[in-house]
């Protein structure tokens, strides 16, 4: 009898949660796909090469890649290391916050901008460009330039990514340093 009333019992509760009512779930209809990132992923680092040698490591606090835009966000704090053709790291970014255009490979860094070379060069700014095409670093903000020789600022400034080559466009101020201290 225990048995026939336990069994019993189990078949009403496979009945009562076979009902024909389906559970849909909720859907927005704000949320557009164009705004989903295709990949997403935190704690990053991302390695760029060419025919073997590393040009640049990326590393970012949280990445989120767009496919439709072509285009990859970063923040949580970015980081990339440029290389030269020996393999040697020639300078480091470092920015809050980033966006690359994949089709072209540009980098945009944004907020807190902070370009060191391994010569002890240092650029400080709110946002600057990596074009790829040419390897050159570009910022039409204001710019502060310390290196063992000089301090300048000014506003819009181009370099090559190892700050060996650079130029102020508006020179606001300039000041020599004595190296020999």
């Amino acid at each position: 009898m225990k048995y026939l009333i336990t069994v019993s019992l189990f078949i009403m509760i496979i009945l009562a949660g076979c009902s024909g009512d389906k559970v849909k779930p909720s859907i927005n209809p704000t949320l557009n796909d164009g705004e989903i990132p295709t990949q997403e992923s935190w704690d990053s680092v991302v390695f760029f090469s060419d025919s073997g040698k590393t040009k640049a490591v990326m590393h970012a606090g949280h990445m989120r890649v767009y496919e439709k835009s072509m285009e990859t966000l970063l923040d949580q704090n970015m980081k990339v290391e440029f290389y030269n053709e020996e393999g040697e790291r020639t300078s480091t970014l470092t920015a809050k916050r980033g966006k690359v255009n994949d089709e072209t490979k540009d980098l945009f860094a944004y907020d807190s901008v902070v370009v060191v070379s391994d010569s002890g060069t240092v650029i400080k700014t709110d946002e600057l460009m990596f074009r790829n095409k040419d390897k050159k670093i570009l910022s039409d903000k204001f710019v502060t330039i310390t290196s063992p020789k000089e301090t300048i600022k000014g506003y819009g400034f181009e370099s090559d990514q190892a700050l060996r080559n650079y130029v102020i466009f508006n020179v606001t101020y300039t000041a020599r340093t004595d190296s020999t201290k």
